[in-house]
């Protein structure tokens, strides 16, 4: 089976963990502190504004959390989310609001946004679809000439910029993810991004049980009493660790390698696939934009669609849709909004397989199955 996702892991990833072993200290530590400094310099921050943590879910969570958002405020995000950003501002007590999509790009725009905003929007949570940093310069100066937080969920956008800046660092807060189907895999782990330094400081003691300063060993070298606890706040445990900042430090330096073989394959497919009829294929980047090509998104008739997924399982392609709309989910009773761009997208959308595992002709296989289950169902 021709897989969507698959994690490029090798020898040097096996040995950086080996070295971790033989370090005898697996847990938080000094390669975790290295890996934000060298995800810092990626991304042109500083590394005080990373916290490392064991998923970026966690990082939404903490988001919310340092926002202090409460019952009667609103979050604007996205109905083609990921369930985790709409749980994030459900547990908090805030309401989630889903904004409309453009129908090709699936992600916002602006004015999509501004249709949701209301007097009580505290924030706007926006995911870049597919590795594209979409209409996120004009949503960020929108949100600024309001004074409504912009939190930006990066986790396919690793490696995406706009106009030379890193997607994730547009807005106040953001977080990208490093689980085992992401573009750079630690297993599970992601950042989270905190623009304003003392909220940076405040996260780092959150995502670590509320410590003003550690307990442990490392403080025996500054206080005669170093067992004694400050908690100014009520934290949980959600840092990462350092093995799987050791693995995420090797995924970093071969990520640019990965996205240059990300975006090989998705031109095989823009040849390989043109001039299917009744087959969409992604819209071009804009100038300026970078793409980490987490997504290969295809569109057709909604008549069809499953059909064509189906056929694609039986000759040994997996294929989905990410991501569901939110919308539709009874939990966040939302049920009455009318959001046609995000419908019809869930009901013509399937994302092909795309990692850099695949070779030349795995991608000319899924596309020969494609063109002709497509031509099956003209």
């Amino acid at each position: 089976m021709i897989q969507v996702f698959q994690p490029q892991l090798g020898a040097d990833e096996l040995a950086a963990v080996a070295e971790v072993f033989d370090s005898n200290w697996i847990g938080h530590g000094p390669r975790t502190a290295a890996f934000e400094a060298q995800f810092a310099e990626h991304l042109d921050v500083e590394p005080e504004q990373l916290v490392f943590l064991n998923c970026a879910t966690a990082g939404l969570f903490l988001a919310t959390e340092l926002l202090g958002l409460t019952e009667g405020d609103e979050v604007v995000l996205p109905s083609l989310s990921f369930v985790a950003a709409a749980n994030a501002v459900a547990a908090s007590g805030a309401r989630p609001v889903f904004c409309d999509v453009d129908p090709r790009t699936l992600n916002p725009t602006v004015t999509d946004v501004e249709r949701a905003v209301t007097s009580r929007t505290k924030a706007v949570l926006v995911l870049h679809y597919g590795g594209l940093p979409g209409d996120i310069a004009a949503i960020a100066h929108y949100c600024r000439e309001r004074g409504i937080t912009l939190i930006e969920d990066a986790a396919c956008a690793v490696a995406s910029r706009a106009d030379g800046k890193a997607a994730g660092t547009f807005g106040d807060l953001a977080v990208w993810s490093f689980d085992a189907m992401k573009v750079l895999v630690c297993g599970d782990g992601g950042m989270l991004y905190v623009r304003d330094a003392e909220q940076a400081a405040r996260a780092r003691r959150l995502a670590y049980h509320g410590l003003a300063r550690p307990s442990g060993f490392g403080q025996a070298r500054v206080s005669s009493r170093w067992w004694e606890l400050d908690v100014p706040e009520v934290g949980r445990r959600i840092v990462g660790n350092d093995m799987t900042a050791a693995i995420g430090t090797v995924q970093l330096r071969r990520l640019p390698g990965f996205v240059d073989r990300r975006q090989e394959i998705v031109e095989l497919y823009d040849r390989e696939l043109a001039g299917i009829p009744g087959l969409l294929l992604p819209p071009p980047l804009p100038a300026g934009h970078r793409s980490t090509y987490y997504f290969y998104w295809v569109q057709m008739d909604p008549d069809v669609r499953d059909k064509v997924a189906s056929e694609l399982f039986a000759a040994g392609v997996y294929t989905t849709f990410r991501y569901p709309p939110l919308h539709k989910v009874p939990v966040y009773g939302a049920a009455d909004q009318v959001l046609p761009h995000s419908d019809q997208a869930a009901d013509r959308t399937l994302c092909l397989p795309l990692h850099p595992g695949l070779d030349d002709s795995d991608v000319r296989s899924v596309a020969t199955a494609l063109r002709k289950a497509m031509e099956a169902h003209r």
